[in-house]
């Protein structure tokens, strides 16, 4: 399940976890027309946030990709909830390390 945040910089704050992407865009309609009279603040952000609530746009790729398979097996168990269980952390780093000694086994065959 997708989780989004609205980040407003003016004001310095950041409206609480929503589902859909309809309700990010209205989460920001409502702010900017209550607060600013319908202006746009400079820098406002809005995007898609891992379990843990960090943004996925200011994670280094890495640590991204762990965060989205990590989020897909947390939300096996529970898809309301935030932060991740030990076992999908633990199960998203075994995945990253699976792989790349797949793609070094390859590439080690290949040379």
């Amino acid at each position: 399940m997708r989780r989004y945040r609205y980040r407003c910089t003016v004001c310095r704050t950041t409206s609480p976890v929503v589902h859909q992407i309809h309700d990010l865009a209205a989460e920001g309609e409502a702010h900017r027309l209550a607060l600013h009279g319908g202006h746009i603040p400079d820098d406002e952000a809005a995007g898609q946030v891992d379990r843990r609530g960090r943004w996925y746009a200011a994670l280094s790729p890495l640590v991204a990709i762990h965060a989205h398979i990590a989020d897909g097996l947390s939300d096996l168990h529970d898809t309301k909830t935030m932060g991740h269980y030990w076992w999908a952390s633990s199960g998203a780093a075994l995945i990253l390390a699976s792989a790349a000694a797949l793609i070094l086994t390859v590439v080690s065959a290949a040379l």
